[in-house]
């Protein structure tokens, strides 16, 4: 088998599930009661939180656990806007965001906020000068995607950032689900305020994430009643799942040390071949592009036809972001770069890790010529 659907979820690393296990069975205590068992769950959890707080570079007070991505944006996008809406209703986003992103904006919209949706150029990159013409008084949140989730293009974070330092009263929300582990980002030197990421997003398990959200930043909860996370977040923590997240996030900065040469060695390798055959076109951009993410699309069929046969070679993509794969409509990011709707309902998603290799690139490029040819033939 050949799964190149990691942006989608990656497979858990054999560590994280015993840890998983391991907490589950001997230490299944809840952190907030009062009891040894409750105890050693918290120190757990308290351990967790400064491993992760360490490998981002931040403060543990500053790490606040959530069920993953989409409930981290969430709390971040309606927990500014809730918080802040007598300061101002207005909010920056863009149009290459996740869904999780997007209809958040939507639902915040339909409340009676305004929300400014910034294209992006012809590569999927957002310009910094265009978030900052947009900015109005009543501008209370920025929030930008890091790495894209489909093509992988890579945003400016850092002067996103810079620029909004000279208006002090805007929040700056980074989704870096796709980024984390892979793209390095700065989160205090790039001036960002909430950032999202997701444990299955590298080898961790499903159901499991987090918010960093900058000390002194405040938010309206989502969720009320136990009062967990410093009151930001109730809901009795799933201590097994984030102990094996910090785990997962640890294993996966040693696979980077490691791999990422190859990882970059893949994407040129599959880049390159992909740009010799005929009707395909490449998507995602040579440069300020993420070291794990192919998009490309392949005149003439359907996406969905295509991942199917490639399915019954035992290889796995995908077509857009996971969450919106089986809707019929065709991409709103490649949409966004001015892609005709024809060619990006044609659109095909690579998505690697640090486990893949080279050997399994090459054997992925024959499989795509001998899928071409044998649809080729079954269209004539």
């Amino acid at each position: 088998m050949i799964y190149f659907d990691n942006s989608a979820t990656t497979k858990p690393y054999k560590e994280v599930l015993d840890s998983f296990i391991k907490v589950s069975s001997d230490y299944y205590g809840n952190p907030s009661s009062l009891h040894g068992l409750g105890g050693q769950a918290e120190r757990l959890l308290m351990q967790a939180r400064e491993q992760l707080a360490q490998l981002m570079n931040v403060k543990h007070s500053e790490i606040y656990f959530t069920s993953g991505g989409t409930e981290s944006n969430n709390l971040a996008i309606k927990g500014t806007a809730i918080m802040h809406r007598n300061r101002g209703r207005h909010i920056i986003t863009t149009r290459i965001e996740h869904a999780s992103v997007r209809e958040t904006m939507e639902q915040l919209q339909e409340l009676g906020f305004s929300i400014t949706m910034i294209p992006p150029d012809s590569r999927g990159i957002i310009s910094a000068r265009d978030i900052e013409k947009a900015i109005t008084p009543e501008t209370i949140l920025v929030s930008v995607m890091h790495v894209n989730n489909e093509i992988g293009s890579i945003q400016p974070i850092k002067e996103i950032g810079d620029m909004l330092k000279n208006h002090s009263k805007i929040l700056f929300h980074v989704d870096n689900v796709q980024g984390i582990g892979k793209v390095p980002l700065d989160l205090h030197d790039a001036h960002v305020d909430m950032c999202t990421i997701s444990a299955h997003k590298f080898h961790g398990l499903k159901g499991n994430g987090a918010l960093f959200i900058r000390d002194g930043v405040r938010l309206s909860p989502l969720f009320s009643g136990g009062n967990q996370e410093w009151r930001q977040r109730s809901g009795t923590e799933n201590v097994a799942g984030i102990v094996a997240m910090a785990k997962a996030l640890r294993l996966t900065m040693i696979q980077k040390e490691k791999y990422l040469k190859r990882l970059f060695a893949i994407k040129k390798y599959l880049m390159e071949e992909l740009g010799k055959l005929e009707d395909i076109i490449v998507h995602t951009p040579e440069k300020h592009s993420a070291p794990h993410i192919l998009n490309f699309s392949i005149k003439g069929f359907k996406a969905e036809v295509f991942v199917h046969a490639l399915e019954e070679k035992d290889i796995y993509v995908s077509t857009t972001s996971a969450c919106s794969s089986k809707k019929a409509a065709a991409s709103s990011t490649l949409i966004a770069m001015g892609i005709p709707e024809k060619e990006a309902k044609s659109a095909i998603r690579v998505s690697l890790t640090y486990e893949n290799t080279l050997e399994e690139a090459a054997a992925f490029m024959t499989a795509v010529n001998g899928t071409v040819k044998q649809l080729r033939e079954v269209m004539k």
